[in-house]
């Protein structure tokens, strides 16, 4: 009987708006399953149990006007007290990591590899659990151009919320493979392949 294989997990980490997305993007077209984990908490903010917990903890200010959960609001709050962001990390973390295991199981035969597109993969331990961490570069400039650009972030705002994560330096030392994304689609494109075809064809431990 042939060795089962087993299939590698890549996690992709980086600054705020140097592109994870369009790498994840990139390696879903080439036949990888992808977790979004910012679509997990999404859905996880749906959730009745959910929205009571939060309520109880800070009153209905984190509703928007349909009574869902207004994620603006939460931010407002996990980023301007550190307490109340590792509070609901512990609570959030732990019920998307069960939805991400769930999409990984279906993962159908031949799947290259499964991708955890994380904000805080690190910071959140999954690191260990990954075969590969890519760090995803871009110039900061870049960087704050596309966060204004998609969520009408300036720069003091960008610098807020990356405070609540690990140093890009810290992050890149602890990287597999640095992709530079630095606007270039093709290059970036090639870059991914690249990296994927290195990791699938070698064994996986």
């Amino acid at each position: 009987m042939p060795p089962v294989r087993i299939v590698p997990v890549i996690g992709l980490v980086g600054g705020i708006g140097s592109g994870k997305s369009q790498v994840a993007a990139m390696l879903a077209q080439a036949g990888c399953v992808v977790c979004d984990s910012d679509a997990l908490v999404r859905a996880e903010y749906t959730e009745p149990a959910v929205i009571q917990e939060l309520v109880g903890w800070w009153g209905p200010r984190v509703l928007d006007a349909t009574g869902g959960v207004d994620r603006g609001a939460v931010a407002e709050i996990v980023f301007a007290d550190p307490i109340a962001r590792r509070k609901l990390e512990a609570f959030i973390h732990p019920r998307v990591e069960r939805r991400r295991q769930v999409l990984f199981a279906a993962a159908p035969p031949g799947t290259p590899a499964l991708v955890i597109d994380a904000p805080l993969l690190l910071e959140a331990g999954l690191g260990p659990g990954c075969t590969q961490v890519w760090f995803v570069d871009a110039p900061e400039a870049v960087r704050q151009a596309r966060v204004q650009s998609s969520r009408g972030w300036n720069a003091q705002e960008l610098a807020r919320r990356e405070a609540a994560q690990w140093p890009l330096d810290r992050k890149r030392s602890a990287a597999h493979h640095v992709l530079c994304n630095d606007g270039d689609p093709a290059s970036l494109r090639q870059q991914v392949l690249r990296a994927l075809g290195d990791l699938t064809q070698r064994p996986v431990s």
